[in-house]
C-alpha cells in the first residue's frame, strides 16, 4: 500500500526535528506543503520534488498529497510544528475516504506550545490549554467561550495566531476578557521566530501584553496564578514542593 506520511517539522531548525521526522522524508518521493514551509525543509532533500500550495489552500493541498499517492508515489505533507496540533493530520483523514486506499503515518513534532515554552523557561509545567485567536476557521464567539473558560479554569494558555494586519485588536480583546478573570500582574510572555533567524522572547505582565505589537510568527503565554519569574525566566511551579 502506499504511503503518506504527514509530518510535524517543528518551528523549522533540523535540530528540532525528530528523528522519525527526519527519516520519513528522506523515504519520500515527493515533499507536499505550504510554501513557507515546503522552504523550511527543501534544501537538505534537494532531490525530492516539492509541490507547494499557498495560505489558505489547505484542502486543495491535502487532494494534492493524496492524487500523487494514487500515482504510486510516496508522499510527505509537512506541517510546522506538529501535524495534529493546527495541522493537516486531521484534514488528510477525512480526505482521504474519498481515494483508493493509502497507508496514513503521522509524525510527530514539536509544536510552538513546546519550543517556544523552552525559550521562556518552563511556563506550561501544569495544567495547561492551547487556544488560536484565528477566526478564519473558528467563530469568535466560539474562541471568546473558550478564553472565558481558560481564565475560570486557572489554566495557563499558549496563544497560537495573536495577531495579524486584518486581527490587529484581537489579542487585546483576548487579555481584556482574561482580566477578567486572572490578576493584572499575571506573567505573561511572547516568542517570535521560535527556532529560527530573528528569533525574540519577551517577558511582560498580562495588564501590559495587551499593547505588544505581535504578528502572527509569535506564540503569546499567559501563566497561571502561581506563575513566576525566577532568574529572568518564566515559571510555572507543578507543586512538589507541597508534598514536603
Amino acid at each position: 500500500m502506499n504511503k503518506l506520511y504527514v509530518i510535524g517539522i517543528g518551528p523549522g531548525d533540523e535540530k528540532y526535528m525528530t528523528i522519525d521526522a527526519t527519516q520519513a522524508l528522506a523515504q519520500a518521493e515527493l515533499i507536499c506543503g505550504y510554501t513557507v514551509y515546503v522552504d523550511l525543509v527543501k534544501d537538505k532533500y534537494p532531490n525530492i520534488q516539492t509541490l507547494t500550495t499557498p495560505m489558505t489552500k489547505e484542502i486543495d493541498r491535502c487532494r494534492m498529497a493524496l492524487e500523487e499517492v494514487s500515482k504510486g508515489k510516496t508522499v510527505a505533507m509537512v506541517c510546522s510544528g506538529d501535524a495534529g496540533v493546527y495541522g493537516m493530520s486531521g484534514l488528510i483523514y477525512q480526505l482521504a475516504v474519498e481515494y483508493p486506499p493509502v497507508e496514513i503515518i503521522v509524525v510527530a513534532g514539536v509544536t510552538a506550545a513546546l519550543s517556544g515554552g523552552s525559550v521562556l523557561g518552563a511556563p506550561l509545567t501544569h495544567d495547561f490549554a492551547v487556544v488560536s485567536l484565528s477566526d478564519l476557521l473558528t467563530p469568535w464567539e466560539t474562541i471568546v467561550k473558550r478564553l472565558h473558560a481558560v481564565g475560570m479554569g486557572d489554566f495557563s494558555v499558549a496563544i497560537y495566531n495573536p495577531c495579524s494586519k486584518k486581527r490587529s485588536d484581537y489579542l487585546a480583546k483576548a487579555c481584556d476578557i482574561l482580566l477578567e478573570h486572572k490578576d493584572e500582574n499575571t506573567v505573561c510572555g511572547w516568542v517570535k521566530n521560535i527556532g529560527r533567524q530573528g528569533e525574540e522572547s519577551k517577558l511582560v505582565s498580562l495588564k501590559d501584553l495587551k499593547n505588544e505589537e505581535l504578528d502572527m510568527f509569535c506564540t503569546v503565554f499567559v501563566g497561571n496564578s502561581q506563575t513566576m519569574v525566577i532568574d529572568g525566566k518564566m515559571i510555572t511551579p507543578r507543586g512538589y514542593e507541597k508534598k514536603q
